[in-house]
This record gives C-alpha cells, sequence and structure tokens, in this order.
C-alpha cells in the first residue's frame, strides 16, 4: 500500500546497516524516500546502501557514531547540504550489553546509555533544529518493551530505552507547535542479530516465543517472533500522512508479550 506524505522526503535512518534500521530505510525508499542512512558500521552501511541502490532506490551512505555529537551534527549538515531538508527522522541505532545489575561494568552501563538515549538526544536536537525552522517533520524512535516491563539481565538496555522514549515523548510536546509529530515504536523479540546474540542453540527462538517462568518472561502469545519488516511497515505509517493526527505515541509491536503493557 503506497502512503502519502513520504515521497520525494529525505529520510534519515539511523542504524541503518543492519536489521531494524535496514528495513525501515528499505521500506521508506520503497515509499518513494531518499533515504540518508547513517551507522557506525562504515563498511555494512556501504554494502546495505549499495544492494539498495542496485534495488533501483535511492540512498546513500553518512557514516557516524550517533554518540558522538560532532559527528552526528557534520553528517546532518551534509544530508542537508547534499540531499535536502531532511523531513522524517527514525532513530533505530541501539546496542544490547546484558548481565546482572550488580555485576555490570561502568562500560556496560554508561555506553548503553551514549548510545540507546545520547544517540537519539544527538541526532534529534541536531535535526529538529532544522525541522523547527520548516514547521515541518516527522520523527520516530524504536523503542523496546523492555522499557515498561522489567528484562532479568537487560537493566542498563532497558533503562536507557525507558529514558529515549520519554525524551522522544518530551521532544514530541514541545516539537507540537511547530508541526513536528514525534512517535516511538516498541518492539519485542524480533530477529535480528542483537536477538540472536541471547539464544544458546537452534531451540532458543522457540524458547523465546514459550516464555520462561524461571526468567519471569511471558510468552508471545501470537506464537513468533517479529521480523524487521513488521517494525518498518509501522514506522512507515507512522511518518505518513496517515498519521497526521498522531504525536506522542507509543505503539508497542511484541505479538502479545507484554499483554498491552
Amino acid at each position: 500500500m503506497e502512503l502519502s506524505g513520504i515521497k520525494g522526503k529525505v529520510a534519515l535512518v539511523t542504524g541503518a546497516a543492519q536489521g531494524i534500521g535496514e528495513a525501515v530505510g528499505r521500506k521508506l525508499a520503497e515509499q518513494g524516500a531518499l533515504v540518508a542512512g547513517m551507522d557506525k558500521n562504515a563498511e555494512l552501511l556501504d554494502l546495505t546502501i549499495t544492494e539498495m541502490k542496485a534495488s533501483g532506490l535511492r540512498a546513500e551512505a553518512y557514516p557516524a557514531d550517533v554518540s558522538d555529537s560532532g559527528q552526528v551534527k557534520a553528517a546532518v549538515a551534509d544530508i542537508e547540504q547534499n540531499m535536502g531538508p531532511i523531513g522524517i527522522l527514525v532513530n533505530v541505532a541501539g546496542i544490547l550489553r546484558t548481565g546482572a545489575a550488580h555485576a555490570l561494568s561502568d562500560d556496560d552501563w554508561w555506553t548503553s546509555f551514549a548510545v540507546n538515549t545520547g544517540g537519539v538526544f544527538n541526532v534529534s536536537r541536531a535535526v529538529v533544529r532544522q525541522m523547527i525552522d520548516r514547521r515541518a517533520g516527522a520523527v520516530v524512535t524504536v523503542g523496546s518493551n523492555a522499557a515498561t516491563v522489567p528484562r532479568m539481565h537487560m537493566s542498563a538496555y532497558a533503562a536507557s530505552k525507558a529514558a529515549a522514549v520519554m525524551f522522544t515523548k518530551c521532544l514530541g510536546l514541545e516539537a507540537a507547535q511547530h508541526n513536528i509529530r514525534c512517535n516511538i515504536v516498541s518492539p519485542g523479540s524480533t530477529d535480528t542479530a542483537m536477538q540472536q546474540v541471547l539464544w544458546n542453540d537452534e531451540h532458543s527462538a522457540g524458547q523465546v516465543i514459550a516464555g520462561s517462568l524461571e526468567m519471569f518472561r511471558l510468552g508471545i502469545p501470537l506464537g513468533k517472533l517479529a521480523q524487521p519488516a513488521d517494525i518498518a511497515e509501522a514506522v512507515a505509517f507512522l511518518v505518513s500522512d496517515q498519521a497526521g493526527h498522531i504525536t506522542m505515541h507509543n505503539l508497542c509491536i511484541d505479538g502479545g508479550a507484554t499483554l498491552g503493557n
């Protein structure tokens, strides 16, 4: 289905080299957006963007570390100069550091926040400043259902995602007067490289779907993991004109794993 309000716009997608970020970039490009893909992994990003171009999609690579405000500022300036005004921003870049809360290192904690929260702040600040002048824009931050339901051994990830969610809502409140909408999509377990880091063997996906009493984790009522494309579809809707009266909303996409919490 073609969505209105996306075609011809420049869309900046962070974490665009793989997983959900790659799926979002491809979906927006298929809807006619000019995609600026940002990722710390320059080699993988270049491969992804090259594949998109080979498919006839319009996309360019802008390698940058979202936790570095200087790199972000420079990349956003380059995008605005070379591709045009950014009309859509999707914050996807994130990392996962696991371990018992009492055993996490300083680096585990602060790096989680530097990327998952600081990255959202750095990129959103740089882009929304420009959107305010144009009185138009749509922002979506990819959060996590772990931001609202505790997860064993995921305190740094969950806390940093919760902070990113609330930042995006506050940004949406402030930016509403400038005709800028800011929303969140919160995936549950999604079949990506980040999810697979948590798996031990070929049975792990089934165990995630079934849930675990020992880990205080509910299963997934729909009986399947999300695919990156499932998240991308929701993002595309939220940045489109079809969602023109939706802002500060958090759309949970987890197959019912958090029971609608």
